[in-house]
């Protein structure tokens, strides 16, 4: 495993930002971490970079012990904070430069990871003159000079346009090619292009770690329908593979089939049966923002 947690618990004086939390992430896999603001994301990722320390439980990284092996752990480990520490009077190649000698890597490697981040155009500027977008980049860089197994990224996105999105999370998915990425954020959309897995968590406690695929539960189909006239429940109940039904709104059902098999032929069946007529038929599936909501109790994202 890149990452094994067991049992992590954190306290801030009398809160308990981290519950006795487990988890494990394989090399190779791009894990999104998501929870509401304050759930404890930035807590544990500072505690898997050795810059915090857990109250109790053990964690490892790329095999090391993170309290026995911190530099161990240090040196395999690239890490994007949300709150990106950068000297703004250093020039970008200057920045990167002194944190090559510091990683003892080659010089060429900053030319590398300038190109590999998109940071070429604005790479002559001091890190104060540029957008908060190539300042994450800067810090994307930094994360990625010394050749790291393990990533792990805070908001990496924070501050980014459009057009920038896109580039960075395609960087970010071909880094997970061969590496480990374990990233914050709270994008859904980001997410749902990038990642693996989703673990997700709500006031210190992991309350789903579940394949993307899975997590939106692909057998289930929400089908919303809008009919002309209104119905009984009992109109409903012979249409196959239903396991639910609700009234949203006046003339318009929301039904869920476990089935994969697109139900909607059998809807407007039913209705043209019955001398209705269907004014809109719709899937409707869950996406991952909903889910998110769901689970967090409709905390604001």
């Amino acid at each position: 495993m890149s990452i094994e947690v067991r049992g992590i618990t954190k306290k801030y004086g009398s809160q308990v930002a981290l519950n006795n939390i487990s988890f494990s992430v394989k090399k190779g896999e791009i894990v999104g971490f998501l929870g509401p603001n304050g759930a404890g994301k930035s807590t544990l990722m500072k505690i898997l970079t050795t810059y915090l320390s857990s109250d109790s439980g053990s964690a490892w990284v790329g095999g090391n012990d993170i309290v026995q092996n911190s530099d161990k752990v240090q040196f395999i480990t690239g890490y994007l904070p949300e709150h990106n520490p950068l000297y703004l009077d250093m020039y970008i190649r200057e920045y990167l430069s002194f944190n090559a000698s510091v990683y003892k890597v080659k010089k060429s490697r900053v030319e590398e990871v300038i190109q590999l981040t998109g940071l070429t155009p604005e790479s002559h500027k001091k890190i104060g003159q540029l957008s908060k977008g190539y300042r994450q980049r800067v810090g994307l860089a930094n994360a990625l000079l010394h050749n790291p197994e393990v990533l792990i990224l805070d908001e990496p996105t924070t501050g980014l346009d459009p057009n920038q999105l896109v580039e960075i999370r395609q960087l970010i998915k071909n880094i997970g090619k061969d590496k480990t990425v374990f990233l914050s954020t709270h994008i859904m959309q980001e997410v749902e292009a990038i990642c693996d897995r989703v673990i997700i968590i709500n006031k210190g406690n992991i309350v789903a770690d579940a394949k993307l695929s899975d997590l939106k539960d692909s057998s289930k189909q929400i089908v919303e329908v809008e009919f002309d006239l209104r119905i009984e429940e009992q109109f409903l109940q012979g249409l196959p593979n239903l396991v639910s039904y609700e009234n949203t709104f006046d003339f318009i059902w929301e039904l869920t089939f476990d089935t994969q098999k697109d139900m909607r032929p059998a809807i407007f069946d039913l209705a043209h049966d019955n001398g209705l007529k269907i004014l809109q038929l719709n899937h409707k599936n869950k996406n991952l923002e909903t889910i998110f909501r769901e689970l967090t109790k409709s905390e604001i994202v």
